[in-house]
């Protein structure tokens, strides 16, 4: 066939600029899917509600972290088929690149997009669920609409007994090629193929003491700016606090927090999220980062968990992988600058400023400008590692936790 051996280019979805909010949802807070552009009939089996959510994240642009669960709380599953739901969901959407290579091998000119999926849903059984080839192939074929049966049956069995022959690391482990390329840039090789292969592995769920569900990584970064505050109950701003993560553990830890954000909605999550905890705020704000609406000097610390490529978070995101472009990172690096220019003058003298984003890409941070009157702070407790002089790291393939860079400073 002439079609791209990587497969089909998902269409874009990039994140935009949002001043004070993180591209898409994250850790903790209700569950809420993407709009929905119609109707469909609801499923009986985990194959069908699995088939369902990725015509949602693939057509409608929903998010499978959100869409999923919405999902299976009406499904009626066992909790053992809802798990196979949600590895079929992930599993299907992170290897997207290297299960339409497997694919093409056998068809000689596309399939249109409900077969494409159809097909994707096999192969991801075959070569990675580790689910038999007579289940994977017979329950997918029965989800097929009569006049394709025939040939979803024909190409999941030649991809059941075929051995793959990848072309390139970036296929097999179903990565754009940019994200490859960039991280073997500032990894080298090794260490970049061991991060991406760990973000290809499902994420385990933590749970603090209060209860909320937050990676270790983003309970890395309160631990910082908790270790770092002049007082224990130092006034904070939060400035990108949505859905209220690592808001409501500074506050847990005897911190007065101000948690803003850009959007109405995400500050009334992250208002939610206080009041299910059982924590205090000292206010909630709905404010643009670039344009804060405090005095200079008014607080003591601030906490800037900025906008980012999200490349540090793939394992939990699936479908983060198609949905970010490389051109975006610019644009995000950008945005970030604007937002530290802006929140840099509210830290008072002896305070701190702490700056974090769940990427690895050294654009957004290594490479930001703080100003005259600033002084790195290295935090290397917590698995944080130092790369190079100022930012400091957590890889994804180490202590089971996301990829995290953090900046911290004082000001002078």
């Amino acid at each position: 066939m002439n079609a791209d051996r990587r497969g089909p280019r998902p269409p874009s979805d990039s994140p935009r600029p949002r001043g004070t909010g993180r591209p898409g949802p994250r850790e903790g807070g209700p569950k809420r899917s993407a709009p929905r552009t119609r109707e469909r009939a609801r499923p009986t089996t985990a194959r069908a509600v699995a088939l369902d959510a990725l015509a949602r994240i693939e057509e409608d642009g929903a998010y499978a972290n959100l869409v999923t669960p919405t999902l299976l709380e009406r499904s009626g599953l066992s909790d053992l088929d809802r798990r196979f739901v949600t590895e079929l969901v992930y599993g299907t959407t992170r290897m997207r690149r290297a299960c339409d290579f497997a694919i093409d091998r056998f068809i000689l000119s596309p399939p249109d997009p409900d077969t494409r999926r159809l097909l994707r849903l096999g192969a991801y059984q075959l070569l990675f669920a580790g689910v038999a080839p007579h289940a994977a192939v017979g329950e997918t074929v029965e989800l097929a609409p009569s006049k394709v049966r025939g040939f979803v049956n024909a190409v999941l069995r030649r991809v059941a007994n075929a051995p793959v022959d990848w072309p390139d690391d970036a296929t097999r482990l179903s990565y754009p090629d940019w994200i490859v390329r960039r991280l073997d840039a500032e990894f080298g090789v090794e260490t970049s193929r061991s991060m991406l292969e760990s973000m290809n592995q499902p994420a385990p769920v933590h749970r603090r003491e209060d209860g909320y569900v937050q990676d270790l990584a983003s309970q890395a970064v309160v631990d910082a700016v908790v270790a770092l505050l002049p007082t224990p109950d130092a006034l904070v701003y939060d400035v990108c606090a949505a859905p209220g993560g690592k808001t409501t553990g500074m506050a847990g830890r005897g911190a007065t927090v101000v948690a803003g954000d850009l959007h109405l909605h995400r500050a009334r999550l992250t208002n939610e999220n206080v009041a299910a905890l059982g924590a205090e705020l000292a206010g909630t704000v709905v404010a643009d980062g670039t344009m804060p609406p405090f005095r200079p000097g008014a607080f003591d610390a601030v906490l800037l968990d900025a906008p980012c490529s999200r490349l540090g978070v793939l394992r939990r995101r699936p479908d983060a992988r198609w949905r970010v472009a490389e051109a975006d990172v610019a644009d995000l690096a950008a945005l970030q600058q604007r937002l530290i220019d802006a929140v840099s003058p509210l830290v008072r003298p002896g305070g701190v400023l702490v700056y974090s984003v769940c990427t690895l890409l050294a654009e957004e941070a290594d490479a930001h400008r703080f100003g005259p009157g600033w002084t790195s702070i290295g935090v290397l407790s917590g698995g944080w590692e130092a790369r190079g002089a100022q930012t400091m790291l957590l890889r994804p393939d180490r202590d089971d936790h996301d990829g995290m860079l953090l900046r911290a400073l004082a000001r002078e």
